[in-house]
């Protein structure tokens, strides 16, 4: 059986290490491929356990961290994330930014990713914000690297009413797998939102 528990970023802070390691496994994957590091991203999570205003939700089987999405006020959330947003001169603090939904696969098409976002559009509606809005990277069709039947998420985040907006996109750099550079390239990701 598998639950899903809504956390505070305070009430998270005893698991960082174990949604560090989740973080890096699943963004391994096609179409992010991360090369991140567990310590990195340990750093980039203890941001989130500072603060009363990120809201986590945590997937367990078993007693086992399985999956973590977040969100948190568009006004806390990364520089590059406010960006487009802010070059539309929209007002930050009516966006409830929903941050990284991560899964280990073998859990996946259990419902998890409604639980996700379900939790998250209700902490967000409590708060009063009038749109919820999150990012994907964007990868060509014919991506070299795509594996045979991946299925992207697009069909699921319609469903659940979610809108691409391709004039909102955010730039982020990060070094891809098997990548012979040391450097960090920058990568496109589209916004989705939902009033």
């Amino acid at each position: 059986m598998i639950e899903c528990t809504g956390l505070t970023g305070r009430q998270a802070k005893p698991h960082l290490n174990d949604l560090a390691k989740l973080r890096c496994e699943v963004f391994r994957e096609y179409p992010y491929l991360y090369d991140g590091d567990a310590r990195a991203e340990r750093k980039y999570l203890a941001s989130y356990a500072d603060s009363k205003n990120v809201f986590l939700v945590i997937a367990r089987s078993e007693g086992n961290i399985i999956g973590v999405s977040t969100c948190m006020p568009m006004a806390q959330a990364d520089a590059a994330f406010q960006a487009p947003f802010v070059a539309k001169d929209a007002d930050l603090d009516e966006i409830c930014y929903f941050g990284e939904s991560v899964l280990l696969p073998e859990f996946r098409g259990c419902g998890v990713g409604h639980s996700f976002f379900d939790l998250r559009e209700q902490w967000a509606s409590i708060r009063g914000f009038t749109t919820n809005a999150f990012c994907a990277v964007s990868r060509p069709a014919d991506h070299p690297r795509q594996p045979d039947g991946y299925r992207p998420h697009d069909p699921f985040w319609t469903k659940r009413g979610y809108v691409r907006r391709d004039d909102l996109v955010a730039q982020l750099n990060w070094r891809e797998l098997d990548d012979d550079s040391t450097e960090e390239s920058p990568h496109e990701l589209v916004f989705w939102s939902k009033p």
